[in-house]
């Protein structure tokens, strides 16, 4: 069976932030499909992936089994286009276990939302092999310049991933932290683009959650190769003068209906 994770925001996903999975398989000819919404909490190893709702079902039966399978690899290349993740076939999908309920902790949070550039190109160029090692060089370059900015990962995409970082010292440790990466990974060859805001977050446990999250990952989405862009909410938070900003005007962010000026890290 064929599983894929995609976490965060994508630009067919006018919910926001939300993590989909998927799933297929193959058996003989006929073609078993699951998606759905999901939870995912903790990190690297510690990651757990589960059904936020029943996930939906579709059966399709072919002619012969080399139809099936035609459609099988279609699919899962479609997969790869939409920036899923790959994920190995001892990852399981769990149902969501009832949970007592817990009141939220809000705090001022800042969000820091990375990703590589043109990525569905190099993958295509490198292959998978050759891909993944050059990903587990970029997420070591992200985590050690997280840990030096004393941010802390929520999660990982594909190619990215969502950082917060806590108090109002934050928003300049978050600046600094995503200029570090974009030189960081530089040296890999790749580019990012970055995207912080800072506001109000709902902390539960390792889970985050608010429209801090949708805002921070459209600031993102509004940002070229090598560009880290900040909401004026963070730069109101940054007191540093060795941190320097230019004004790229209002925009509409898709799905947040207030408009929201941006600036660019120098």
């Amino acid at each position: 069976m064929a599983k894929f994770l995609r976490v965060g925001v994508h630009s067919s996903n006018l919910g926001g932030y939300t993590s989909k999975a998927w799933t297929i398989r193959c058996a003989g000819s006929t073609v078993l499909l699951n998606w759905g919404s999901v939870e995912v909490h903790g990190v690297g190893r510690s990651r757990r992936i589960y059904w936020a709702v029943q996930p939906r079902k579709k059966m399709l039966r072919f002619e012969t089994k080399m139809l099936a399978q035609g459609y099988e690899k279609r699919a899962i290349a479609r997969r790869r286009h939409h920036r899923y993740e790959r994920l190995p076939e001892t990852v399981s999908i769990e149902r969501l276990r009832a949970r007592r309920h817990v009141e939220p902790e809000r705090l001022l949070t800042t969000v820091l939302f990375v990703d590589i550039v043109g990525s569905t190109e190099k993958v295509a160029r490198l292959g998978d092999r050759r891909w993944n090692g050059v990903l587990g060089h970029y997420y070591a370059a992200l985590r050690k310049e997280l840990r030096a900015n004393r941010g802390r990962e929520i999660t990982t995409t594909g190619d990215g991933m969502l950082a917060i970082f806590d108090r109002q010292t934050g928003a300049a440790r978050a600046v600094r932290c995503a200029t570090a990466m974009r030189q960081a990974v530089h040296t890999l060859g790749l580019e990012i683009r970055a995207g912080v805001h800072a506001g109000d977050c709902e902390l539960i446990g390792d889970g985050v959650g608010g429209i801090v999250l949708h805002i921070g990952a459209r600031v993102m989405a509004k940002a070229g190769a090598n560009e880290v862009l900040v909401s004026s909410a963070v730069k109101a938070l940054v007191t540093e003068a060795e941190i320097a900003f230019e004004d790229r005007g209002v925009h509409r962010l898709k799905g947040v209906s207030e408009r929201c000026r941006l600036y660019r890290v120098l």
